[in-house]
């Protein structure tokens, strides 16, 4: 999450890198074109609030906080490497056709009415990306009302944490479903190892998830101050607010804003020096990345790489992170890039807010490495992202 205010302060401190990486993009996207060979046509379906009209309307209109693409996770990108990309489209529904559409999606675990009503696109595309279980789950299950296999990447995010809660018949009907899914991709290793061992015969791939990284903050060295100034943010079901609350709580130097809101407000009352609220625009956004001493994702025990775009955007914006070491993070930024502690320690937490506001230039360094990781928009962000999809479809269809 990056302000448009942070954008253009940006391109007006460093106009020359910023067209280099243009430019750059535009050239790789050329040879994409050249070496990927005819145009593949990918229907990507996402949830029925994540269409790309809605997406782009909220992002011109500033309701989409953060650092966020013209097309929704940046898979509109695959255009300039060989593909016509086409989204689902989210119709219009009444009360009681809404209710419908809601009860059997509880009852399925997948909104089988929003891919019904995009079965023809489905239909006639090469190949269909997913962003969650949820989305692929349905167009399988299209797929059987159609009598037709379709090519398809499902992309999984919370089903292998939730996967012990769910009913027989519930694993029975996804076991089913996922044998009809070419390739299930993973943006963790903990994700991945779980869905070996759930499904033994998937084919199971690991594909880095990134935001898009053409543009970023240098990270500066904080003076050290006597108040530190810990932001975190995010709405994640895996966030540990109250292990956060009480590293700061009783600490009169420590001041921590929380924009979410998932927070239960029994945990944040015992905290006096605690902040809860939500950036309403990328303005509001930009100011707390630029006040915060660190960013802190703090997690409960989770497998998909729980924080990482939170974690992404605060190394874009140049500020040290502090985050649990938990959910295959690790596989993205080491140790030397960001500070880690353990899972559920409040004391490791506030010895690591203790340490970055005494030692600012080792902080910033860190900071350093972690954006470093991130220079290349075709290694590790929404570039590299989309690519492997495009790689990967490309080897599904044997083309």
């Amino acid at each position: 999450m990056i302000s448009d205010k942070l954008t253009v302060i940006d391109e007006s401190v460093d106009a020359n890198t910023v067209e280099s990486v243009h430019t750059a993009c535009h050239e790789r996207a050329q040879v994409a074109r050249q070496s990927f060979g005819s145009t593949m046509n990918v229907y990507v379906h996402l949830a029925m609030d994540k269409d790309a009209v809605q997406w782009r309307k909220k992002r011109e209109s500033g309701d989409l906080v953060g650092i966020n693409d013209p097309t929704p996770y940046g898979y509109g990108r695959a255009q300039a490497m060989g593909c016509h990309v086409v989204f689902s489209n989210s119709a219009r529904e009444n009360k009681l056709e809404k209710l419908f559409r809601l009860g059997l999606r509880v009852l399925l675990g997948a909104d089988v009415v929003h891919a019904w009503r995009n079965r023809a696109a489905i239909g006639e595309a090469d190949i269909v990306w997913t962003h969650t279980e949820s989305q692929y789950l349905a167009v399988a299950m299209v797929g059987v009302l159609l009598r037709k296999r379709i090519p398809m990447i499902g992309q999984t995010v919370w089903l292998m944490d939730s996967w012990d809660s769910l009913t027989s018949p519930k694993k029975m009907l996804i076991r089913w479903l996922v044998s009809r899914i070419d390739v299930l991709t993973f943006h963790s290793p903990e994700n991945y190892a779980r869905a070996k061992i759930l499904f033994p015969g998937v084919n199971a791939r690991l594909v880095k998830f990134g935001i898009p990284a053409e543009k970023k903050r240098a990270p500066v060295e904080r003076p050290a101050s006597a108040v530190v100034n810990i932001l975190a943010l995010g709405n994640d079901r895996h966030r540990d607010w109250k292990t956060l609350i009480e590293a700061v709580n009783g600490v009169p130097n420590f001041r921590l804003k929380i924009l979410s809101g998932s927070v239960p407000r029994r945990i944040a009352k015992h905290g006096g020096n605690v902040e809860v609220t939500r950036a309403r625009s990328n303005d509001e956004l930009h100011r707390a990345f630029e006040e915060a001493t660190v960013v802190c994702v703090p997690l409960k025990d989770n497998l998909h790489a729980s924080g990482l775009t939170v974690i992404q955007e605060a190394i874009l914006a140049g500020v040290p992170v502090v985050a649990t070491n938990i959910g295959g993070l690790s596989t993205y930024f080491s140790a030397d890039e960001i500070r880690y502690v353990p899972i559920g320690d409040a004391t490791a937490l506030r010895a690591a807010f203790d340490e970055i506001a005494r030692e600012p230039a080792r902080a910033r360094a860190r900071a350093a490495r972690a954006q470093a990781l991130m220079a290349d928009p075709d290694d590790l962000g929404a570039q590299a992202y989309i690519r492997d999809h495009v790689t990967l479809s490309r080897e599904i269809l044997g083309r």
